[in-house]
């Protein structure tokens, strides 16, 4: 609690004043709206003008609300029946006006400052609030820091306001470094700083931080928290209990972190109290630590003999997300693994420990090696790694573990094209089928046959592994084997080849679809890997070791990128592991050269050339929070599920537009040339037939 002396005397509700905004509509983009902003602003300033006593006329309130300002909880009371006439939108104007022209102005002791809505930090770490108004042109905002720091000059009359709160319900992330963020230089300038002026600041989040939102409930976690902490509280009540409400808050998100719950949740800081000391570190350096075992040095110094010289295992980010699952915490939020070997892994596991059943991270994590193990023939470190987990669960008396799944099934047709050694037309073709084993299916016996020929071969393939059945015991009934993905190992001159288009029966009256549209198609190209083989391999396991997942994962070449050069930058790292094409030009005009030669496993381009409409990343990956497509958030390795949906969406377009051009409504008709995508896609860890056709 502040000391009584800190207060003015004459604090109370008259002398106390307060900018209020919440921000969910932007007209920037549809994509960064958000729901919440507006209803927590409006629970503050009922807080304010209910218990806390403060006069509406005190009050700015500023509302950029989703819904109609009619339908948002007014509350029947005097007080918010004045504001609900009052407020005005929350543009930069409107901010600028009321927090740096009408405030300065009043008569008060206490400034309160409360914002909901979206925050990020400039290349200085100011923390950025977007307004209303915000264009891509022009990101209109509130500097909160230059704001504050002008607050705390001789332009406020000395004698005004030398208590001011701030309390922030966004996130703290970085704002992107690219030209369509242009949030330009914003300072507030100032005067001379006044001493005795007192700031305290909360925040919803750390730096880097991304804020939780309740879009369901319409309700920030912080503002949740905020409230409960000020309950009916008076104005010198809730001044003087601000640290401890804020220590409070903090407490209770590091308890859901301590159970294995929060991981990623938010983590509250208030850099200073009324007094502009430090006061939270002593009081967290006690926080209780997890119930959960570490392990011991026998289970280090078997591990140590276990994982020597062994690489990463392809499924070792699964086995690392399922740990958390196993013992009932919540995953990180950050995909990819913590470190580049897996006593790295285990040892960050060891860290977090674990959840409130009182399982080590480390033990459901190398359960699940070994059950991948066995499943992939390696029976001797299958079995080595299932002793060091029943020795351990014995010694440190540890809890059953439930088994990790299994692995993903999936039916893939290979086919494999090769180029005759004697210069004939047509191709050496051959099949493979891979379920839960290889078998080989069909081949041209070594003569030369078109690309007819190996569709009309293809789609019958099809009907017998659709037609074939499995007795099915645990369900006394017939299970039927349905056709994943087609994987076309093609020569280079065939990769921009229209397989995915190739037409198939389907249903009655003779009715045909394309390939793409019943099964994920894909294109790969191995015969030209040989000179590039480490740097192939290389990209797979660092993509895999991400999950799939990162920010690094995706690069977005143009033309003017596509140089003799490009593929030596891109065999430089393991990052990028898949180019999108965004280019006029074919892709076999440098780019699938580039990308072959930089040993990048997958590609996605336009066949036959043209900027795809819209760009690539935005046809295939999610809105990150600001609304603009992530590519931290696009999981490459679902990307063959992700391209047929694009092809089906297209199709569904194209009959769309011919409903309208009948007079039938269509509403968010596909983008058009999103089924020309081509997906070169090269698991080097999946390649049946690698000897030559001849």
């Amino acid at each position: 609690m502040t000391p009584a002396d800190f207060l003015p005397p004459a604090l109370g509700p008259q002398r106390t004043f307060a900018l209020v905004a919440g921000v969910e509509r932007y007209d920037i983009s549809h994509r960064w709206n958000l729901r919440g902003p507006a209803r927590d602003a409006l629970r503050f300033a009922r807080w304010l003008t209910g218990p806390a006593e403060v006069p509406p006329g005190n009050v700015r309130l500023l509302l950029s609300p989703l819904d109609e300002p009619g339908d948002l909880d007014w509350t029947d009371a005097p007080a918010m029946t004045a504001l609900r006439t009052a407020y005005r939108p929350a543009t930069e104007e409107n901010v600028k006006s009321a927090l740096l022209d009408e405030l300065p102005q009043c008569d008060g002791d206490l400034l309160w400052i409360f914002w909901a809505g979206h925050g990020y930090l400039g290349p200085r770490q100011e923390l950025m609030l977007p307004c209303a108004d915000a264009r891509p042109s022009q990101i209109r905002h509130l500097n909160l820091d230059s704001a504050l720091r002008w607050w705390r000059t001789d332009l406020v009359k000395q004698r005004r306001f030398p208590l001011q709160a701030a309390l922030v319900d966004s996130c703290r992330v970085d704002a992107p470094r690219d030209t369509r963020w242009n949030f330009g230089n914003t300072d507030y300038g100032g005067g001379s700083s006044v001493p005795g002026r007192r700031q305290f600041r909360l925040y919803a989040s750390r730096e880097g931080e991304v804020a939780q939102n309740d879009a369901e409930r319409g309700a920030g976690r912080f503002t949740e928290a905020l409230l409960g902490e000020l309950g009916g509280r008076s104005v010198r009540e809730s001044v003087s209990g601000l640290p401890g409400a804020a220590l409070s808050i903090h407490r209770a998100f590091q308890e859901l972190r301590e159970r294995g719950e929060g991981w990623q949740l938010p983590q509250f800081i208030v850099d200073r109290d009324w007094d502009a000391c430090s006061f939270l570190d002593d009081d967290l350096s006690r926080a209780a630590l997890p119930r959960a075992a570490k392990l011991d040095q026998a289970a280090w110094d078997c591990l140590g003999t276990l994982f020597e010289g062994r690489e990463l295992p392809r499924c070792a980010y699964e086995a690392y997300a399922w740990a958390f699952k196993a013992a009932g915490c919540t995953t990180p939020a950050h995909a990819g693994l913590p470190g580049e070997g897996l006593l790295e892994v285990v040892q960050d596991l060891d860290e977090r420990q674990g959840g409130r059943g009182g399982m080590p991270l480390a033990v459901p994590f190398v359960r699940f090696l070994a059950d991948r193990a066995a499943a992939a023939g390696d029976t001797p470190w299958a079995d080595r790694l299932g002793d060091w987990v029943s020795a351990t669960r014995e010694r440190l008396a540890l809890p059953v573990l439930p088994p990790p799944p299994p692995p993903a099934r999936r039916t893939v047709v290979h086919v494999r094209l090769e180029t005759p050694p004697g210069g004939e037309a047509g191709f050496l073709a051959r099949m493979w089928l891979r379920g839960e084993r290889v078998r080989h299916i069909w081949e041209s016996e070594g003569a030369p046959v078109g690309l007819d020929r190996v569709r009309e071969e293809l789609v019958r393939q099809l009907v017998l592994i659709g037609g074939a059945s499995q007795t099915d015991g645990d369900a006394g009934r017939q299970a039927y084997t349905a056709v994943d993905r087609i994987e076309f190992h093609v020569p280079y001159e065939l990769l921009d080849a229209d397989f995915d288009q190739w037409p198939v029966p389907r249903g009655p009256a003779g009715r045909r679809r394309a390939l793409g549209l019943l099964h994920q198609v894909v294109v790969r190209c191995p015969q030209e890997r040989a000179d590039t083989r480490a740097e192939w391999h290389g990209t797979w396991r660092w993509l895999h070791a991400q999950g799939g997942r990162h920010p690094d994962a995706i690069r977005v070449v143009t033309d003017d990128e596509v140089t003799d050069a490009l593929g030596m930058e891109l065999a430089a790292q393991p990052p990028p592991a898949c180019v999108l094409a965004h280019t006029t030009a074919a892709p076999h005009a440098g780019l699938l050269e580039a990308v072959l030669e930089g040993g990048l496993p997958v590609a996605v381009w336009r066949r036959g050339g043209g900027l795809p409409a819209p760009a690539l990343l935005d046809l295939l990956a999610p809105a990150g929070p600001d609304g603009r497509p992530d590519p931290g958030a696009l999981d490459v390795l679902a990307l063959p599920a992700r391209v047929r949906e694009v092809r089906r969406a297209a199709a569904g377009g194209a009959a769309g537009a011919a409903r309208a051009a009948a007079g039938a409504a269509h509403a968010h008709q596909p983008p058009a040339g999103g089924d020309q995508l081509v997906l070169l896609w090269d698991d080097p860890d999946d390649m049946p037939g690698l000897r030559s056709l001849a």
